[in-house]
């Protein structure tokens, strides 16, 4: 199994008052939508994150703790949020506390941050909570800026802690405590695993000649015609690199899903090693394809009236390829 190795995320920031409030705190939060969940199952203890508001980067932090919190409305700092179309109202249960480690206050308009800001450009703006950056991009913004020497002020929180939970049965589904499971909550356990146990395996399969250690995998990539669900590239190519695109579903596999994957790797030309499709089912007109896997995922002995933490579902997780 490889050693995880620290990520790095860009998290969109809504408007300037939350941005100063986890400025001055070294606390970011998120609301207790499927999205907000999403960014917080995403990020682990150990990775570096960086602010992003008005097209630029703000800060790098090192993630120090994860907590969900109870009442989120009564503890603050951020106020709530209210959709004047849905008229929801979100809060910010889940939160993740932080260390400054570089002070900086940069454009995304330059080439170090290319590889999230073309992600930036080809989604239409912010609409997303969190960017996954390459390793490229984290190397250049340990160098930016000014090693930092003094950090925010920290807050206590006097209210309850709870560890989310995700449920097969939408009837047991009580937010922010227990969410449904979606397809980017499986997204995110498979990029998790598939480095650490899976990718030696689909590497040979698909006869290249790398180590799994050689690749990186990213979150969901964006391209002219869409983005691919997770993203696999060399950490440190030379002279060319190796793309391998892999798009995710939660039941069963169609073909605009397997054509879609073909589009998407046609965009990398010779680059392009390779497409996984991931999926619980497949069916069975689908012929097999030099260049593209179809790997089926089931998670281990598990119950539908029954509800797990994240940690679990890595750990239940399976994936096999189609032969």
């Amino acid at each position: 199994m490889s050693i995880r190795e620290p990520n790095y995320f860009f998290l969109s920031v809504s408007n300037r008052q939350n941005l100063d409030l986890c400025l001055k705190h070294s606390l970011a939060g998120f609301t207790n939508s499927i999205n907000g969940l999403w960014t917080f199952l995403d990020i682990s203890e150990g990775d570096y994150i960086s602010f992003l508001y008005g097209a630029r980067a703000k800060n790098l932090y090192r993630v120090i703790g994860k907590k969900a919190y109870s009442n989120p409305e009564r503890i603050g700092p951020w106020p709530p949020v209210t959709f004047r179309i849905s008229g929801k109202t979100y809060y910010f249960p889940f939160r993740l506390f932080l260390k400054k480690e570089r002070e900086f206050d940069e454009s995304m308009v330059r080439p170090e941050f290319s590889y999230v800001a073309e992600n930036l450009l080809l989604r239409g703006g912010y609409r997303k909570t969190h960017f996954q950056a390459d390793r490229k991009t984290l190397s250049a913004v340990s160098e930016m800026g000014n090693s930092s020497v003094k950090d925010g002020d920290p807050l206590k929180f006097d209210s309850d802690v709870f560890e989310p939970k995700i449920v097969f049965n939408r009837k047991l589904q009580r937010i922010p405590e227990k969410f449904f499971f979606q397809e980017i909550i499986l997204q995110s356990v498979i990029r998790n695993m598939i480095c650490q146990i899976y990718l030696d395996e689909i590497l040979k399969t698909l006869n290249i000649t790398f180590k799994s250690d050689d690749f990186e995998v990213l979150g969901e990539k964006a391209l002219p015609e869409g983005f691919v669900d997770i993203f696999i590239k060399l950490k440190h190519p030379a002279g060319a690199n190796k793309y391998i695109l892999v798009e995710v579903k939660t039941g069963r596999a169609q073909k605009k899903e397997l054509d879609q994957i073909k589009r998407y790797s046609g965009e990398f030309g010779n680059e392009a090693a390779g497409g996984l499709l991931i999926a619980k089912e497949f069916p069975r007109s689908f012929s097999k394809e030099s260049s593209i896997l179809f790997i089926r995922y089931w998670f281990d002995q598990l119950d539908e009236s029954c509800e797990y933490t994240f940690d679990q579902l890595k750990e239940k997780l399976r994936l096999e390829i189609a032969r």
